[in-house]
Parts: C-alpha cells; structure tokens; sequence
C-alpha cells in the first residue's frame, strides 16, 4: 500500500462520464428512487439499478488485515460510518426507503467484510460528518468527499476514487449556461460544507472582480432540496460531484428532467474515506482491505456494476488530495 497519490485516469469530459455512467448492469435490484422527487410518485422513473449482492456475497473475512482492527472496534464487530444518504449512485435509498444502495455503501461493506466487520449506516448532513468523526459518533466516513489539504488538517484520508464536478442545469438548459465562466448573476444551488459550495463562492467572487453580478447561491442540506428547486424552475443550475449529476440526469423522470453541461470535469479530486487522526491503525487496516479488494478484483466488479469505472484506481491512497 503506498503513502502517495496513485496516478489514475481522470474523467475528461462530462460527456464521457455520461456514457460511462449509464452501463448500469445487472438486473432485478429495487427500483430506483427518483432523486429530487421527495414523494416518490407515479413521475418516478422505472429505471433498476444493479443488483450486487453477489459481489458482496463473495467478499469473506481475511483474518490478517482483520487482526489489525484496533480492539475497541473488533471487540463490538461493527463499523460506525457516517454518510449523508442523497447522492445518487454514491449513497441513497431503495425504493423501500429505508435500504441503503450506492457504490460507497458497496464498498465500504465490502471493505467492512475483509476486516470481519459488519456496517452500520448513519444518515447525517454532509456538513457534521467531520465532526462526527472527530467526536467519535461514527468511525469513518465514506459519502464522495473529496480529500483535500484543508480537510487533512482535522481527519485523515483513504482515497478511493477519482472525480470532479460539474453543472447540471434543466433539460433544455433554458438558462443557456455553458460551463463556469457563465455562470455571473445565476442562480446555483450547493450542498453545505461540499467542495461544491467552495467553488460557487470563488466563481461568484470572481465575478464581482470582473464587474459581473455575483452568483445567487442557495445552500442546502441535500441534493434533492437543490433538484426539486432546479426542476421547478427556482434556481439556473446544480454544481454536483460528476457522478451524481450524470446518474440524476438520466433517471429523473426518464431522462426528461435535467441534463449535464457538456465540458471539461471541475476540480478534479479523490474521493476519500474518512477516519479519525487518533485512529492511524483503522485507518491503514482499512488502506489494506481496500487494496485487497483491488488485486482480488471486487472494487472493479462494484465500480463496472455503478458504471464509475473510469475513476477507479489501482491502490489505496491515504491523504492523496492536493
């Protein structure tokens, strides 16, 4: 397992996340709920999503890595995580409502497996993840966060995949934005405490630099308020994680919803695993089992299944954002 960034392939282009993302496999899993729509009613879209509970069936106890969990985690047999359950294919609810599905739930369950563990999912606001790592509510988290130097100053990171972000707008894009630099005097809408929401504010300041309107940013809790207000028309775009935007894109109402703005990715970063500073032995048990999980190659069976594969890696990273 390295201690550096691991040189992986970063998404292009939106466009080539769109094509990449919707090779969907598998059949018979639930229903997916149609993310932005609250109610779940008859507008919902009749796309499946994968069914991959025989990849996670096959992922068994590996007793070296598991020796390795510190003892207060491995004498409970639970793993705490903190999520926020709203990112659609990372985290989100079945169509029951109450199951969580997403390629971070996979994985993290897998990962969980290898060291002996069973998962235990809380659903938290993005913005209090990190403090309920530091407070030890939880004892890691995984909800397609980006690592990055800032928050590297309070948790650690193990890095598990590659993305970036982009805008979603309406289907149509009667707001004709056509990538960031037209964005001045629009009306966006961010997840608090993301990624996202830094890069709003300093596109919106760079605006005001240049003489433009700045941006009107909505901050909300979770994608769907940002949906439901982009669907009806309140705000002009969405800045999400490109993963999410392009699965949101193609099964809200059918496709008739929204739609990704074509360009090159935003920022792109890792995504990482979140674990507690105090806790250096978890955080490299985890490291190995995840690096297990790729040479064995189950993290490519969950990424192939999500269609994520194009920001996959090829070893565990720890604190390799910049």
């Amino acid at each position: 397992m390295t201690r550096t960034r691991s040189a992986t392939a970063l998404w292009s282009t939106a466009a080539v996340g769109l094509t990449l993302a919707l090779t969907l496999t598998g059949c018979g899993g639930p229903s997916a709920p149609q993310p932005g729509d609250a109610k779940g009613d008859a507008t919902s879209s009749s796309s499946t999503v994968p069914d991959t509970s025989k990849i996670l069936d096959e992922v068994s106890k590996d007793d070296a890595l598991a020796a390795k969990v510190p003892s207060a985690i491995a004498d409970k047999g639970t793993l705490t995580v903190g999520s926020n359950v709203q990112s659609a294919p990372n985290n989100f609810y079945a169509a029951d409502g109450s199951t969580v599905i997403g390629s971070d739930h996979d994985l993290i369950t897998a990962i969980g497996k290898k060291l002996g563990l069973d998962v235990d999912y809380k659903n938290q606001d993005f913005g209090s993840l990190i403090t309920s790592l530091q407070s030890g509510r939880v004892d890691v988290t995984i909800a397609a966060m980006n690592d990055t130097a800032e928050r590297q100053k309070t948790i650690d990171f193990v890095d598990y995949l590659t993305s970036g972000i982009t805008l979603m707008v309406q289907k149509g894009n009667p707001a004709k934005i056509t990538g960031p630099d037209t964005l001045c005097g629009k009306k966006i809408a961010v997840v608090t405490g993301t990624s996202q929401q830094t890069f709003a504010e300093t596109t919106s300041a760079t605006c005001e630099t240049k003489g433009e309107k700045a941006l009107d940013i909505t901050v909300t809790d979770s994608d769907s308020q940002n949906q439901t207000q982009l669907r009806t028309g309140r705000i002009d775009a969405i800045v999400n994680d490109l993963p999410s935007a392009v699965y949101i894109s193609k099964t809200t109402q059918d496709g008739n919803a929204f739609e990704v703005v074509p360009g090159d990715v935003i920022d792109g970063a890792p995504y990482g695993i979140g674990v507690n500073k105090d806790q250096p032995e978890l955080r490299d048990a985890i490291a190995e089992a995840l690096d297990s999980l790729i040479a064995d190659g189950t993290y490519a069976d969950v990424l192939k299944a999500w269609g994520i594969t194009s920001g996959s890696v090829t070893e565990a990273t720890v604190n390799g954002g910049k």
